[in-house]
């Protein structure tokens, strides 16, 4: 799957049986976030239906040239989308830009801190972080 928003962002993903890779190319802001939002969206509900379910999804901000507020806040959308499905968020090949906004914010142990499922009686799984 290759989606672009704009000339500036690119998103790719590969999944094997169980992890999928998301790549990010460009920048994350108000123009593209929505996009990358929305296509981790479609990859989760992808796996859902055909299976084998996902244990991990991995961002890869190898080529992450900046990011903004927009771009943090999909960040957030996409852990509590992963947090729904009982997928592993990682962020991988974190560049300056990226680890600055997380610092600032304080959310870098929120986005990749193990959760526990959900209230719903279901059982007390924990899923590591890469913090």
């Amino acid at each position: 799957m290759t989606t672009s928003s704009s000339p500036h962002f690119i998103t790719t993903a590969d999944a094997d049986s169980t992890v999928a890779v998301v790549r990010l190319a460009g920048d994350l802001d108000y123009e593209s976030c929505h996009a990358f939002v929305r296509a981790t969206e479609l990859l989760l509900a992808e796996r859902r239906e055909t299976g084998p379910p996902l244990s991990a999804l991995r961002l890869d901000f190898a080529q992450l040239s900046g990011i903004d507020s927009m771009g943090l806040s999909a960040l957030l959308m996409v852990r509590r989308r992963t947090d729904a499905a009982g997928v592993g968020l990682y962020l991988d090949e974190r560049p300056a830009c990226l680890e600055r906004l997380l610092e600032l914010t304080d959310t870098l142990d929120h986005l990749t801190a193990p959760c526990v499922a959900d209230d719903a009686g279901e059982a007390d799984e924990r899923r590591p972080g890469t913090g």
